[in-house]
């Protein structure tokens, strides 16, 4: 559908000079096979479900828990620590979003490709940014976040997005002790698909300056019910809770709180529907480079991949009149010929690999 250009007369200068981040594509039927927005190809634990059912009940009509205490203390045993280091929003962009507003003010550094959510949050809050071009083969230099650049915080996400490379959690936290002045922010949206352990959650609710963002969007199967959360020590998330309560006290309402609570109870569901998921993706990325694709190695639910012979442009529509619908990006310019092709099922990833050997 296209956005109406209106003129905007009685908007500020700040709005004006927005420009909003695009999500991918929700398409109102269903005819498409989905692999544009990375989101869980699985249903959720039917304790989920469950526990939401009922959650809704005469209670709707109170107000909920505006701490999310029973929430975070749920996060903080499956994380191994305390409720106080734990703080629950509206999905990790929310959290994102505080953050940005709560931490940075002389310059922020994240990659030139990245989560292109970073650049528009920078923007809102009128904070400078720098992007340090990644490597040639995609990866981030730890040197451009170690050296130099004084006054300047850090936020990447581990595994990256839309690439798919990770950092080891040693260098993380070279980073993290290199800017002992400024916050490093480690967006882990993707760090449960990871072959082996990612996160530096636990070094965060220790450490002064680390902070760790989640979603339940990715590997709880949740997306359409907006919960993410936040680990780091105390000062961090009272910072977080300031940000918060200047907009809204109420950011989870309670059937998510509750839907939020049951996934940390059933961990062994979520590990095995990840582990399907990797499976997947490591079987499509070997099916892929045996046909001549290039296939970025990948630590998250999607792989990031190059036609060995057309333009992404046209890749992405021969695909979307294939009825699969990917996500192709324009800037910057390095990765226009590559798409973002999230993991479905099986027989999703069968389709779509069907097409690609066509397309060649």
């Amino acid at each position: 559908m296209a956005v109406k250009n209106y003129g905007g007369e009685f908007w500020n200068e700040r709005v004006r000079g927005l420009a909003p981040y695009t999500p991918g594509e929700q398409p109102r039927n269903r005819r498409y096979v989905k692999l544009n927005t990375n989101e869980n190809p699985y249903p959720p634990s039917p304790l989920v479900i469950e526990a939401i059912k009922q959650a809704a009940d005469d209670r709707l009509r109170l107000y909920p828990d505006p701490e999310c205490w029973e929430l975070r203390e749920s996060i903080a045993e499956r994380f191994g620590v305390q409720p106080e280091q734990v703080f629950a929003g509206n999905g990790s962009d929310e959290i994102l979003a505080f953050a940005f507003g709560a931490f940075f003010s002389d310059k922020v550094l994240f990659p030139d490709v990245t989560y292109s959510f970073y650049p528009v949050y920078a923007k809102l809050w009128g904070v400078p940014f720098e992007c340090p071009p990644l490597n040639d083969d995609f990866s981030i230099n730890p040197d451009d976040y170690t050296r130099g650049r004084l006054h300047a915080g850090v936020v990447f996400p581990n595994p990256n997005a839309p690439t798919g490379r990770s950092m080891e959690v040693s260098t993380i936290l070279s980073i993290a002790a290199a800017r002992k002045d400024r916050v490093v922010i480690v967006d882990e949206a993707y760090a449960a698909f990871a072959q082996e352990n990612l996160s530096v959650a636990s070094y965060a609710a220790a450490d002064a300056n680390l902070l760790t963002v989640h979603t339940l969007s990715k590997f709880a199967s949740l997306a359409g019910l907006r919960v993410g959360f936040a680990i780091g020590n105390e000062s961090l998330i009272e910072g977080l809770r300031r940000m918060r309560d200047s907009f809204n006290s109420y950011t989870l309402d309670r059937l998510a709180q509750a839907g939020a609570i049951a996934v940390m109870k059933d961990r062994a569901y979520d590990e095995g529907v990840t582990r399907k998921v990797i499976d997947t993706r490591e079987r499509v990325s070997a099916a892929l480079s045996s046909m001549g694709f290039e296939v970025i190695p990948s630590d998250a639910n999607f792989v990031f991949i190059r036609h060995p012979a057309q333009k992404g442009a046209d890749f992405f529509a021969y695909l979307r009149e294939k009825s699969i619908l990917t996500r192709h990006f324009n800037n910057p310019p390095r990765i226009t010929d590559f798409l973002r092709v999230s993991i479905g099922t099986d027989s999703d990833m069968d389709m779509f690999l069907e097409a690609c050997q066509e397309s060649r």
